[in-house]
């Protein structure tokens, strides 16, 4: 995943750019064609899907995906360069997460795992006592830890239940299963062409995302399950914090998988870091 912005002084408003690269996750099983286990010819391909309809068919194949690992490169307004590596699971939701930013005076990554209901941080970019401080806990209580565990924390949640404490980017706090949903919100969705992605042939889409196209997507939902996914999509677009229009950029494979994702657009607020006291905050070994 990419995150980018270039500031504009004049206007206040930057210009970002987030991508998805999804290494590998756990998905349900597709079909393939070819002989069926009597030895008779398969049933023939389904008719080709129009752009909309392979995108909205990969949002609504994404509810299958139990786990992935993912990466982000870029940069954020308030932290710089960063780059990530994370791994999640959805049943239950936890995050393993190694965030690095050069920027920053540490080189070393950042160790983030949530578990429960619990945020563990450690690693060489942890300014221990800076953190207990923010934390409204005494730095000289803390013993040399090198962990913490910070309660209560969430992660990939809507947005306004996700908690850091200000640890992660604002950008990166949301899930990429429900972030590579957005370009059901286009009404210009096209066809770009085909590339090939880490090795797996994959069709470029791109499209551009609207509020009002994500609230009509929400509105026409048929069932319960399309009308939830719809709802998360609209809180994450809300969460970007945009000035008006993303213009995202997906890459399915061909067995209907969101292999990559790209957003891009102007935002007129700069993220602003959770500025809440945790409950707790516990030193870990």
């Amino acid at each position: 995943m990419g995150i980018s912005v270039r500031r504009s002084v004049s206007r206040r408003v930057a210009s970002a750019a987030l991508g998805c690269v999804l290494l590998s996750g756990g998905t349900g099983a597709c079909g393939t064609g070819g002989e069926s286990s009597s030895g008779k010819s398969a049933q023939p391909p389904a008719p080709a899907l129009t752009p909309a309809e392979a995108v909205a068919k990969a949002a609504e194949d994404s509810a299958d995906i139990t786990s992935l690992r993912y990466r982000i490169t870029g940069s954020v307004p308030d932290r710089g360069r960063l780059t990530v590596d994370a791994a999640m699971s959805t049943a239950p939701l936890s995050m393993t997460m190694e965030l690095t930013m050069p920027d920053q005076r540490a080189k070393r990554p950042l160790s983030i795992r949530f578990a429960g209901k619990a945020m563990y941080v450690g690693g060489g970019a942890l300014d221990i006592r800076k953190l207990g401080r923010s934390a409204n806990l005494d730095p000289d209580k803390l013993n040399g830890k090198s962990w913490l565990r910070v309660e209560p924390a969430a992660w990939g949640l809507i947005s306004v239940n996700n908690q850091s404490y200000g640890i992660l980017p604002h950008q990166v706090e949301g899930s990429p299963i429900v972030q590579s949903t957005l370009l059901t919100g286009a009404k210009d969705t096209r066809k770009i062409g085909a590339e090939t992605i880490l090795g797996a042939r994959t069709t470029h889409y791109r499209g551009t995302v609207t509020f009002d196209g994500l609230r009509d997507a929400q509105d026409a939902a048929t069932d319960k399950a399309s009308r939830e996914r719809q709802t998360h999509s609209l809180d994450q677009f809300i969460a970007l914090e945009l000035d008006k229009n993303l213009t995202m950029d997906l890459w399915i494979d061909d067995d209907g998988r969101t292999r990559q994702f790209r957003m891009r657009g102007a935002t007129s607020k700069l993220p602003v870091n959770a500025g809440e006291e945790p409950t707790s905050v516990i030193p870990s070994t």
